[in-house]
């Protein structure tokens, strides 16, 4: 699976809102990504951000940022916060609210549910039940990506190598306190990835900035990831949609309903 990185849309699911077009090929993760040259202590530690990241169930906090330019090429920025639940292999919850108001989504399985709080209206659509066919279907849908998918995903190393030509390490910075190994990535055409995780045995992801150099105003998506709880036991009722009252079911075409996160 290459990378869902389309700057169409920001963070569906998260940044679920989701984000721009890389070329992103889901066949590819299956097949098994190119190696890339990276260096030895970039393979390590994302191997083990890989490791910790395939945990059972785990929630964490998303803060993303997008800066885009309008038709005047004038740089404008969109932000979401969000809270992110995962239960393998097939339970996903988010929680997002941001410029472009309230979301909420819920994966339980078999169906994908969009809320659009704010407005009282949602959409569902039938889905595989995994994390990635259903992403798989909903980028179809909705003609967006999620940059933050690489990470829930399952082999989140892997995930994230896909398309990558090159990596290295650039030194060590704080993030709220915590030693971070700053790490910068290659991927043709034009994407430089930077990416920060935790200088520990768990290597937690704790940023992650997208610069996409072939587009015009070179957008950009920023994340910081924070309060990674693996001790959550989210029950099967946790990830189903209840409408309340007042709240309408809207028919689903493609980009009927804007994604959280999407660009204005």
């Amino acid at each position: 699976m290459m990378k869902l990185r389309k700057f169409l849309l920001a963070s569906l699911l998260v940044s679920i809102g989701i984000g721009l077009a890389s070329g992103a090929d889901w066949t590819a993760l299956a097949a098994g990504p190119a190696t890339p040259a990276i260096s030895a202590d970039v393979g390590s530690a994302l191997a083990q951000m890989g490791k910790t990241l395939g945990a059972q169930a785990f929630s964490f906090q998303a803060r993303t940022i997008r800066v885009y330019s309008d038709a005047s090429n004038q740089s404008l920025h969109i932000e979401h916060t969000f809270k992110i639940t995962v239960r393998r292999p097939d339970r996903l919850l988010v929680d997002g609210a941001g410029d472009d108001g309230a979301t909420k989504v819920m994966y339980d399985g078999k169906t994908l549910v969009v809320v659009l709080v704010d407005e009282k209206k949602y959409v569902s659509i039938p889905v595989p039940d995994t994390l990635q066919g259903m992403l798989q279907v909903a980028v179809g849908h909705f003609n967006a990506d999620f940059p933050l998918a690489d990470f829930i995903i399952d082999a989140a190393d892997k995930a994230f190598l896909t398309g990558i030509t090159e990596g290295h390490e650039v030194d060590t910075a704080m993030i709220d306190g915590v030693p971070c190994r700053h790490l910068v990535f290659t991927q043709p055409p034009g994407i430089q990835l930077e990416l920060w995780v935790e200088k520990n045995d768990q290597s937690l992801p704790r940023r992650l900035i997208v610069t996409y150099r072939s587009l015009p105003g070179q957008p950009i998506f920023v994340a910081d990831m924070s309060d990674w709880n693996f001790s959550v036991h989210p029950a099967d009722a946790d990830f189903v949609y209840q409408p309340q009252e007042g709240v309408v079911r809207q028919d689903l075409t493609p980009q009927t309903v804007a994604v959280p996160g999407a660009k204005p």
